[in-house]
C-alpha cells in the first residue's frame, strides 16, 4: 500500500514546490517592473520594460494589467507606464514614521543636555503607553520605565496626554476599561476626573505626575500633536519628585519649548 501511494505523495510535493516558486517569481518579476520604472525615472512602454528585466512580453502585460488594477501603476492613453499613487502613500507612511522618531529622538538628547535630567519620548499602545526612546541623564537618578515599558494610560503625564484630543464619551469610556490601580496606590483611577484631566492637560499642553508610578519619581510632559491636533507621542523630563517641584517653571518650559520644536520641524504647527 506504501508503494502506491508514494508516487502521489512525491507529485504532491512537486506540484506545491513549483506553485511556490511561481509565486516567487511572479513577485519577484513584479519588483523588476517597479524597480525598472523608479530607476529610469520616466514613464515606459510594456515592450521596453520587458526587454530592459528580460521578460516575456506576455508575462510583463499580466503584471502591469494586475499592479493598474491595484493602482500601484497607471497606464496612461498611450499605454506608457508609470508608478501608481498606492505607492506614494506607502511612501509617505514610511517617511512620516522613519522622519518623526529621528526628528524626536534627535530633540530628546537635546532636551537632556539642556536640563541634565533623563528625558523619554512615549506613544500609545492601546489601553497602554509604551517608552519609544530614551536618553539618560547624567545623575545617578534610575528610572525603571526604560525604552519598551508599557504601564497603564492612568498611571503616567504622558498617559493622559497621549488620550487628551480624543472627544469626550471616548476619554471617559476608555478610562472606565483601563484604570487601574499603580503600585505606589496614588494613581487616579477614577474614569470622570481622569477624563477631565487628560483635556485639561491636552488644553495647556502640559502634564505633570508625582508619585504615581514610582515612589519619589515625577514625570513633566508635553504633547506633540499632528496637523489634525492629535496627539501622536510625548516628549517628557523624568526626574526626582523634590527636585520637579522645586523649580517648575524651568522644566515645563523646556519641555513644551521642545515637543513645538517637534512639531514644527514635522510641519505640524498648523493647530
Amino acid at each position: 500500500m506504501d508503494t502506491k501511494t508514494q508516487p502521489v505523495s512525491t507529485a504532491v510535493l512537486d506540484n506545491a514546490k513549483s506553485e511556490k516558486r511561481s509565486r516567487v517569481s511572479g513577485i519577484d518579476r513584479a519588483l523588476q517592473v517597479l524597480d525598472y520604472l523608479y530607476e529610469t525615472g520616466t514613464p515606459c512602454g510594456a515592450y521596453a520594460i520587458a526587454k530592459a528585466i528580460g521578460a516575456p512580453l506576455s508575462t510583463v502585460y499580466v503584471i502591469i494589467d494586475d499592479l493598474v488594477e491595484k493602482n500601484l501603476l497607471t497606464r496612461d492613453a498611450d499605454g506608457m507606464i508609470w508608478l501608481g499613487a498606492r505607492l506614494y502613500h506607502y511612501g509617505l507612511a514610511y517617511a512620516r514614521s522613519l522622519d518623526f522618531m529621528s526628528v524626536a529622538t534627535h530633540e530628546m538628547h537635546d532636551l537632556c543636555r539642556e536640563v541634565g535630567e533623563t528625558v523619554q519620548v512615549c506613544g500609545r499602545d492601546g489601553d497602554h503607553m509604551l517608552v519609544l526612546a530614551m536618553a539618560a541623564g547624567p545623575s545617578h537618578f534610575q528610572v525603571t520605565s526604560r525604552v519598551g515599558t508599557r504601564v497603564p494610560l492612568n498611571w503616567t503625564a504622558s498617559g493622559r496626554l497621549l488620550v487628551g484630543h480624543l472627544p469626550d464619551d471616548e476619554r471617559l469610556e476608555l478610562f472606565k476599561r483601563c484604570a487601574r490601580s499603580s503600585p505606589t496606590g496614588r494613581a487616579d483611577v477614577d474614569p470622570a476626573t481622569l477624563a477631565a484631566a487628560a483635556a485639561d492637560a491636552m488644553q495647556a499642553r502640559l502634564s505633570i505626575q508625582a508619585g504615581e508610578s514610582d515612589y519619589a519619581v515625577a514625570c513633566i510632559a508635553s504633547p506633540i500633536c499632528d496637523r489634525e491636533g492629535q496627539c501622536v507621542a510625548t516628549i517628557s523630563i523624568v526626574l526626582p519628585e523634590q527636585k520637579a517641584f522645586s523649580d517648575e517653571t524651568h522644566y515645563t518650559s523646556h519641555v513644551r519649548a521642545s515637543a513645538e520644536r517637534i512639531e514644527t520641524l514635522m510641519g505640524w504647527r498648523s493647530h
